[in-house]
């Protein structure tokens, strides 16, 4: 596409081995968007509120939020970013090993925009990393860097 340009992402992960794999995900696919990492959960909100040492921190295009996460969980992180009108507006893909159907069904009523199991298998994984990242970079219209879609606008939408 002639207007690609690479995003940011974020991923909430607390798990070495899944960033590790993420990271290599990442490169084996030639992923382009800058990859930005983040522990815990109470992280990531620091993170996404530039507190905490992260003042220079590059707002996210997307989030990849695993579920179970230390202090705070990837529910509650969900549950805080769609409560907040400066980040409701991030995509949210929940990128975990949890296939119970409660967390699939709470993740979408706390308005999750996708819900993707993490597969075991590294091929897979770096088959679900490229589809998530073709979807997010080449198929779905995100807003410009510095553009902010939760300011007031001209009327109703």
């Amino acid at each position: 596409m002639s207007d690609w340009r690479p995003i940011e992402v974020l991923l909430v992960e607390d798990d070495q081995g899944d960033i590790l794999l993420t990271k290599e995900a990442f490169d084996y696919n030639k992923v382009r968007n800058r990859l930005h990492v983040v522990n815990d959960g109470e992280q990531a909100m620091a993170y996404l509120r530039k507190e905490d040492g992260f003042a220079e921190a590059p707002r996210p295009d997307l989030i990849l939020l695993d579920l179970n996460l230390p202090r705070m969980s990837g529910m509650e992180v969900l549950r805080e970013v769609k409560a907040d009108s400066a980040l409701r507006t991030i995509p949210v893909v929940i990128l975990t090993t949890s296939e119970a159907e409660e967390d699939i069904l709470h993740s979408y009523r706390l308005h999750a925009n996708a819900y993707v199991s993490k597969p075991v298998d590294f091929e897979q994984f770096i088959r679900v990393v490229r589809q998530i990242d073709d979807f997010f970079v080449t198929v779905v219209k995100l807003p410009a860097h510095g553009q902010r879609p939760w300011q007031a606008h001209d009327g109703p939408t």
